[in-house]
């Protein structure tokens, strides 16, 4: 019949094609879809620390937002954590040299002896400090009251040095190689020019600091990127104290190169360096240095000078013209000279007038005569390297009755040996035309290093 139903071996074939041939078809299409699937812009990273993969930008898509921290940025080395980093090699060679106790070759001079607190690291340092130290001046300001002091008289030496830091070999123009930066400012012509007679305002004077601060604050970048700590200013006016205190930042942080290191007027050994004052007549060392062995020095004790504060008045009240062995006088008679009298003597007293500092130190050790010193409050210069009880004597205020029963209980050995060490002391105390390696130059540059050293800065823009 025409009409009727498919036969069964027809159905059975329809049913392999759909079995073999369609439903295989599809399952494979399906499975190419799968495969050629791109992730979803959408998608998010399970936030375990490790950022997704970058996809391309096409088109107009949006950015996803990050959900993870941005890249670390790649910082350039300051110019301040560059001289932070020579510091520190300095540091460590300078400790290796005091644990190995190793001495440096050195063709000019190898500290050695009881007079140093440890030769070693003072010598290493010292090396560290010629081959790496560098200081800036600031060239704003004009002389006198900048850049310039007078070189003569009981104050010259901060003339002297002021100079030499000007034409020194460790003076750098480029202010990004510095470690330390000098604030040209002078007491001394401060108050030699500015100083209006009768007038004890001290701000008219602090204020001529205070506005060379300001300007270089406001004209570099170096002042505010420490407050002041790698700067240093040097004066030897007993008002220098008072005249940087009028500029707050001068006075706590940065490095004051002072005479009058007086520590009850705020004079901080850590930060601050001592400088001795030294008086050279006609500005010269001529016929300074050098006097007579101890056997030939027949005189106790010396000492001539004005009558300027309390404790040379107890000196004048209790030795003056009293004993022949104690040489006490305000005034010299005319057959006596000022230095052949330091040169007979075993002992020379050293005592403060209206401040602390004297230039009788210094000469006592030009002409080998023991220092006596006479103070209160007293720092004393290169305090840190050198060992003052070696070849000097600290005399207290209240010993003064009894100073010839404190040197006479000395031994004479003891003396000798002071003397001695004295002689050798003084080449850091000399000053040069030029300066010579371990003079009086070089050792107040080796204390600002020391103390430019052993404080780490960073910058306070970076705060």
């Amino acid at each position: 019949m025409a009409d009727s139903l498919p036969s069964s071996s027809s159905s059975s074939s329809s049913s392999k094609l759909v079995y073999f041939v369609v439903i295989p078809l599809i399952l494979i299409c399906g499975l190419v879809l799968i495969l050629n699937q791109k992730p979803s812009a959408t998608y998010s990273w399970p936030d375990s620390g490790v950022p997704p993969p970058v996809q391309p930008r096409t088109g107009n898509r949006l950015r996803r937002r990050r959900r993870h921290p941005p890249p670390l940025r790649r910082w350039t080395i300051s110019d301040l954590e560059r001289a932070e980093a020579s510091l520190a090699r300095a540091r460590a060679r300078i400790q290796e040299a005091e644990r190995s106790n190793q001495t440096s070759y050195d063709p000019d001079y190898v500290p050695s002896g009881p007079m140093y607190r440890n030769p070693n690291a003072f010598h290493r340092s010292y090396l560290e400090m010629e081959k790496q130290f560098r200081l800036y001046v600031y060239e704003d300001g004009d002389p006198p009251l900048f850049h310039y002091s007078k070189s003569l008289g009981i104050l010259g030496i901060e003339g002297i040095l002021i100079h030499h830091i000007e034409i020194s070999k460790f003076r750098t123009r480029d202010p990004g190689k510095a470690h330390v930066f000098f604030v040209p400012i002078s007491a001394q012509s401060i108050a030699n020019y500015a100083y209006v007679i009768h007038n004890r305002a001290w701000s008219p004077l602090q204020n001529i600091a205070r506005d060379y601060v300001s300007l270089i604050s406001t004209k570099y970048p170096y002042w505010n990127r420490t407050l002041g700590h790698d700067h240093f200013m040097l004066a030897c006016h007993d008002w220098a104290p008072k005249i940087s205190k009028g500029v707050p930042l001068l006075f706590k942080n940065s490095i004051r190169v002072l005479c009058n290191a007086n520590t009850s007027e705020g004079f901080k050994p850590s930060v601050d360096v001592s400088m001795p004052e030294i008086y050279l007549p006609g500005g010269k060392m001529d016929g300074l240095i050098g006097g007579p062995p101890p056997s030939n020095r027949s005189v106790l004790v010396f000492y001539s000078g004005g009558v300027h504060g309390y404790i040379r008045q107890i000196l004048m009240d209790q030795w003056k013209d009293k004993d022949p062995d104690v040489q006490i006088h305000e005034y010299l008679p005319r057959n006596m000279s000022y230095y052949d009298m330091f040169r007979k003597s075993k002992y020379c007293i050293c005592p403060s007038g209206w401040e602390v500092a004297s230039p009788r130190t210094v000469e006592a050790l030009y002409t080998g005569c023991v220092p006596v010193l006479l103070k209160d409050h007293y720092a004393k210069p290169f305090d840190d390297v050198l060992d003052w009880s070696k070849f000097s004597v600290d005399v207290r205020v209240s010993q003064i009755a009894e100073l010839k029963n404190v040197l006479m209980a000395i031994p004479e050995e003891r003396y000798k040996e002071m003397q001695r060490i004295g002689v050798e002391v003084r080449r850091h105390f000399e000053v040069n035309f030029p300066p010579k390696r371990y003079d009086v130059f070089h050792m107040i540059l080796h204390s600002i290093w020391l103390r430019r050293m052993n404080v780490q800065l960073h910058d306070t823009y970076e705060d």
